[in-house]
């Protein structure tokens, strides 16, 4: 029962927050807030290393055509709910008397948050996948719009929200159709009637279209436009859970929903070449557009992208090697990408302002935010040991084995810019290095200057710091813990493993465990290019500090006038993003549809 607990536990103590919380005591509020999130952490790491369970709620066993409710926990999906957990867990402790005004509804939020994270994550029916899927999404958007007395924290909130409903609608209709052509709603049931008929477009559209909402979610281009707009106002806690774990469900929902229900089905170069065709594109202008912001928060949220397109690469591979990388890189890039947040925050409350720009020296070199700081951007950029570095190496191990050894390049380079950006960011605010940068299209790009702190503070309290540091000791100890990375290896050939999911799902049939994987470990290529990463990304660093691109903008237009198109096209405007969410739903099917 391990599975349900995971769920129900943060939902029912949001319920109880909400219900009884305004007649106890606010020290009493955050206990049982953090109560739950740590007891949710421990149910789903019980889960993550006891192998694949398959939980019937209420006892509703299929016989023949089933709405039972099936929860089936293995290792990569429990893992993520872990992730999740232990995230919210961060978020409560640093931000321990955040919105004092407000204290109960927050924690309340972000319980419900975790509930449907974890109950996406754990899910083995495509209609509960959907049901999460808005319950984690409505909580988003109330938390990214908590401070409704901004005007921009709403649009900011209400940009996410519709966009994020759009692609909520088309998983739902894709729902519809699957189970007018199948009748059963439970992955693994979909799974084995697909398999026994032809595929038809029917049956196309529909893994289309469920597909699309994941993408939605997972902000891969050119469904990307609502997470910068969104982490540029949320508060900062809740920017950790948007690019820690949120955004990387959706890349997650796709692999599930793919190895499960469609491996048999459909041609699996289509969905490769879909798949690496969005993935390559988000990873290169994610990494493009983090390149060219001051804001801090939206140069975090851009570096996202550019990983999620990373993450989603290597699931396009197919082969449980992929998945393995995958994994170690998302829990790497977890605690490198929120701790670089929690440090964005207390700027943002000591000094009043996220803009490079405005802190340009202001924050000083001799403190431990400083070098936490720079630990983050050589991190992001693939520096061995730690977890990104590692997570890395191995899909790019993988995908070379697959015969694309041209990604590893696409690697290296997207890890370089988006390590570089954090890098050129640390040397202005911190060191003052160079003058600072003079936007080339001040009308169009986001300062971050003169922002509202969301806790003013005079000093550097440590618990701000302290989650900070254990989120990058969690994320360097995925690069150093060899049995860790085994396991995680192991559990990718469980994730991969569909006749297995299918026989213990539906017969109780428990398969062998999983043969360990070879290459679980760091690879001397996958060393040398971490190295060669991370030696790109402080000469770019480097070199942004020196003002070279500036001079470069100002002398030839046909370097500046793409990134101020760029910039257009990061407009703000919900219209335009709708307009681009439906072009890429044609486009995806596009390519899925091609031969």
């Amino acid at each position: 029962m391990l599975a349900p607990l995971t769920v129900a536990v943060p939902i029912l103590a949001a319920g109880l927050l909400v219900v009884a919380g305004r007649w106890i005591r606010r020290a009493v509020t955050e206990t049982v807030s953090l109560a739950a999130a740590v007891a949710t952490a421990v149910c789903a790491v019980l889960l993550a290393v006891g192998g694949r369970t398959v939980t019937w709620l209420g006892g509703w066993r299929p016989h023949g055509h089933t709405v039972g409710i099936v929860f089936v926990a293995d290792p990569i999906g429990a893992g993520l709910a872990a992730l999740a957990a232990i995230l919210v867990t961060a978020a409560i402790v640093y931000g321990w008397r955040y919105f004092p005004d407000a204290e109960i509804p927050y924690q309340a939020l972000l319980l419900l948050f975790l509930g449907g994270m974890a109950g996406f994550s754990v899910t083995a029916d495509l209609f509960d996948m959907f049901v999460f899927f808005e319950l984690m999404g409505a909580a988003a958007y109330a938390l990214t719009g908590f401070r409704v007395e901004e005007p921009e924290s709403v649009q900011g909130s209400l940009t996410f929200g519709v966009t994020n409903s759009l692609g909520a609608y088309l998983t739902l209709m894709g729902v519809g159709l699957l189970y007018a052509r199948t009748g059963q709603l439970g992955l693994a049931q979909m799974g084995v009637e697909l398999a026994s008929r032809p595929v038809d477009i029917l049956v196309t559209a529909g893994f289309v279209l469920v597909c699309c909402g994941f993408l939605v979610k997972a902000a891969i281009v050119p469904f990307h436009f609502w997470l910068a707009d969104a982490h540029a106002v949320a508060p900062t806690p809740v920017c950790v859970l948007l690019s820690g774990v949120m955004a990387e469900l959706g890349v997650y929902g796709i692999a599930r929903v793919y190895w499960v229900t469609f491996s048999d089905t459909l041609a699996a170069p289509s969905v490769r070449r879909a798949l690496l065709a969005l993935g390559v594109a988000t990873a290169l202008l994610g990494a493009t557009m983090c390149l060219a912001q001051r804001h801090l928060k939206r140069l975090l949220a851009y570096s996202t992208v550019a990983h999620q397109g990373l993450f989603l690469v290597g699931v396009a591979v197919l082969s449980p090697d992929g998945v393995h990388g995958t994994a170690l890189y998302v829990l790497g890039h977890a605690g490198t990408k929120g701790a670089l947040f929690l440090l964005t925050g207390v700027l943002l409350n000591r000094y009043g302002s996220v803009d490079e720009v405005a802190l340009h020296g202001r924050a000083g070199l001799r403190t431990a935010v400083a070098w936490l700081f720079f630990a983050g951007g050589l991190a992001l950029s693939g520096l061995p040991p730690f977890g990104p570095g590692l997570g890395k190496g191995l899909a790019e191990d993988a995908a070379t084995h697959a015969g694309f050894a041209w990604l590893s390049a696409v690697f290296v380079l997207v890890s370089a810019l988006t390590g570089g950006a954090v890098l050129r960011a640390g040397l202005r605010v911190f060191a003052g290095i160079g003058s600072p940068a003079r936007p080339q299209h001040p009308s169009q790009e986001t300062s971050g200057e003169h922002e509202a702190p969301e806790e003013p503070i005079t000093g550097t309290p440590v618990v701000m710091v302290g989650t900070a540091a254990a989120l990058l000791v969690g994320a360097l100890a995925v690069g150093l813990v060899p049995p860790f990375s085994a396991a995680i290896g192991r559990a990718a050939e469980e994730f991969t493993d569909r006749y297995g999911f299918v026989q213990q799902t539906l017969y109780g049939i428990r398969p062998l465990p999983p043969v360990e994987p070879s290459g679980t470990w760091w690879s001397p290529a996958g060393l040398l290019l971490g190295f060669a990463g991370t030696a790109l990304a402080v000469a770019v660093a480097l070199i942004a500090v020196a003002g070279v691109p500036q001079r470069l903008a100002r002398s030839a237009d046909w370097l500046s006038a793409p990134m101020g198109l760029l910039h257009r096209l990061h407009s703000g405007h919900i219209g335009d993003y709708v307009a681009w969410l439906f072009a890429g739903l044609a486009a995806f099917a596009l390519l899925i549809g091609l031969s």
